[in-house]
């Protein structure tokens, strides 16, 4: 029996019994590279498109990362609508990195497994699944670093998380130099306020400076 396309509504997390469900295969099948959803145990979540500023940061990231990871060699950063499977949810972060030693499986429709770095850019429809679902998931899937990055008007605020011995998500603050300081990306730091910049930095200069040239 084919899988019916779920409705075109935005549901959220919160709102149990809403949503259809269908098998991992049938999602990936039904989704396609336009479709803003998520697998998460079974049920399927649809989401609001996102904003330009939004938008505008996680192309600054996206660049910045990828000329940074690419010249260091360090592994794969890839972007939404791809897609990672952790154990019962097949999640599409904004930005995810994974490194060459990384034990997953990168196939054709997704990755296998928990990258090594996630990044996600809140929306007025996603605090509470990033700082809450999204948080817990990637912390029990074994994502070691996780960035939470808040562009909205009067909520500039950005937070970032590193595996501790324990298991557990420890947040790491930001250098006295107002910069954070990656640990699965050695070399690689962040000068927080260059995400609140308009427009943003130029991504050249930056990567230069960065990398200290």
């Amino acid at each position: 029996m084919a899988t019916q396309a779920p409705p075109a509504t935005v549901i959220t997390e919160s709102q149990p019994g809403a949503r259809p469900r269908m098998t991992y295969d049938e999602f990936l099948a039904w989704a396609g590279e336009d479709t803003h959803a998520e697998w998460v145990k079974g049920e399927v979540y649809i989401y609001m498109p996102v904003n330009p500023i939004h938008q505008q940061i996680v192309d600054f990231l996206n660049t910045l990362l990828r000329l940074f990871i690419e010249a260091n060699d360090l592994g794969w950063l890839m972007s939404g609508p791809a897609q990672t499977k952790m154990k019962e949810t097949g999640r599409e972060p904004d930005l995810f990195f994974v490194s060459r030693d990384n034990p997953g499986q990168l196939g054709q429709k997704y990755f296998d497994g928990a990258p090594d770095l996630i990044v996600e850019v809140v929306s007025d429809d996603s605090v509470s699944r990033d700082r809450a679902d999204k948080f817990e998931e990637y912390e029990d899937a074994g994502v070691k670093e996780y960035w939470i990055i808040d562009p909205r008007p009067r909520r500039r605020r950005a937070d970032f998380f590193q595996m501790g011995a324990d298991g557990k998500y420890q947040p790491v603050p930001v250098g006295a130099d107002g910069a954070y300081r990656s640990q699965v990306l050695p070399g690689f730091w962040l000068k927080v306020s260059w995400l609140w910049e308009e427009p943003l930095p130029k991504l050249l200069p930056t990567l230069e400076e960065i990398q200290g040239k």
